[in-house]
């Protein structure tokens, strides 16, 4: 028997108010169900100015004031936090490096990790607080015996669980997320906030990586890293096309592969490998992407690590469905084999665990085994 989590005793709350209208009726409601509700937003660019402008981020001057607007509203006290500094070490630097090394990170899913429910939690504790409230949906709920658990939102179309696969046991004691337990539409969502004041109300929504000013991720990896010519080759190894940095391209991508020589099917091509060592990007037909197995690294689990095999569901990229594994802890390795084969697994990405709505825990994937092939790739 489970319930979802509601504490008995009010209790002291930093809110992380991105600026958008998620945190900002996350933190009303908060306050109106009587806990005593600070606001903070986290200035994450020494250069804001640098970030993206226009409502489309989170991270600049214009979301600041936003959040402080909204705190002004609910009536709050509000600060603005400067971790910059670790969220260039910890997010950015870990995403350029994940690219040049041909991998395919999740900058949010590091963020909620390491800057959400780390730099921020500790400084919350440190502070006197009790637990950090954010807009994510998705539902903390606690068992009869006080152990807590991860589970989707009520409401599938808008579960974020995927990017909070990453919190352990003592993160989710402290986390709170007061709108995974409502099914309402974002539609219902904006209502809500308009009806309480929150100039918000109408804020589109971010999608994009908020450091990446223009939203050119390639672009702001060439200015990171440097072009580096190198070639597009197909299966066998013939050249059919060159590139200006492998770093450019992750696997299972379609679009902007600039191939002179046309495939002798005539159908289009992807990216089914990336090799840093020789900078050279492997393209071929779709069906080469389907995977059947792959080596999970760097394990957290929401609770107590599974024992032996298991069969549980998997989400493999933030927006993507559930597809059904089986899995295994084999050392300080996750061994994944699908009971169908799946498109366009790429190394970097992380694969989060379900056991019905409960998120078991997420690793990051080292390797993939192709249908068409004996050995890793990645």
């Amino acid at each position: 028997m489970t319930d979802t989590a509601q504490p008995s005793r009010p209790l002291r709350v930093l809110a992380a108010m991105s600026g958008g209208v998620d945190s900002a009726v996350a933190a009303a409601r908060a306050a109106e169900a009587g806990h005593d509700v600070t606001g903070v937003h986290l200035a994450l660019s020494a250069n804001p100015q640098s970030f993206r402008t226009g409502a489309r981020g989170c991270c600049t001057i214009e979301d600041s004031r936003d959040a402080r607007r909204a705190a002004d509203v609910i009536g709050i006290p509000f600060y603005v936090w400067d971790l910059a500094d670790r969220f260039r070490e910890d997010v950015v630097e870990d995403f350029v490096a994940e690219y040049e090394a041909g991998r395919t990170p999740n900058p949010c899913l590091r963020c909620n990790e390491k800057i959400k429910f780390a730099a921020l939690l500790d400084k919350a504790l440190a502070l006197g607080f009790d637990a950090v409230c954010t807009g994510h949906y998705a539902q903390v709920i606690v068992r009869e015996d006080g152990t807590r658990e991860l589970h989707r939102a009520s409401d599938m179309a808008k579960d974020q669980s995927y990017v909070l696969g990453v919190l352990d046991d003592r993160q989710l004691a402290h986390a709170m997320f007061p709108l995974g337990d409502t099914v309402t539409t974002k539609d219902e969502i904006r209502a809500e906030a308009e009806r309480r004041g929150l100039a918000v109300a109408k804020k589109p929504d971010s999608h994009d990586i908020c450091f990446i000013a223009d939203g050119d991720t390639q672009g702001f990896l060439a200015k990171r890293l440097g072009k580096a010519e190198g070639d597009i080759v197909d299966e066998s190894g013939a050249k059919v096309g060159t590139h200006e940095g492998a770093y450019g391209f992750t696997i299972g991508q379609r679009k902007g592969l600039r191939i002179g020589t046309p495939a002798p099917d005539g159908k289009p091509r992807y990216v089914l490998d990336i090799s840093p060592v020789d900078n050279t990007v492997t393209v071929g037909p779709a069906a080469a992407l389907d995977v059947s197995a792959l080596t999970a690294v760097k394990p957290r689990w929401c609770g107590v690590a599974p024992s032996g095999p298991g069969t549980y569901t998997a989400q493999l990229r933030a927006h993507g469905g559930e597809t059904e594994v089986r899995a295994e802890l084999v050392g300080d390795r996750l061994e994944v084999t699908f009971g169908e084969p799946v498109r366009g697994v790429a190394p970097g990405q992380a694969i989060v665990l379900y056991d019905g709505t409960r998120v078991v825990g997420s690793a990051t994937i080292a390797s993939t085994v192709r249908v068409k092939e004996t050995t890793p790739a990645g």
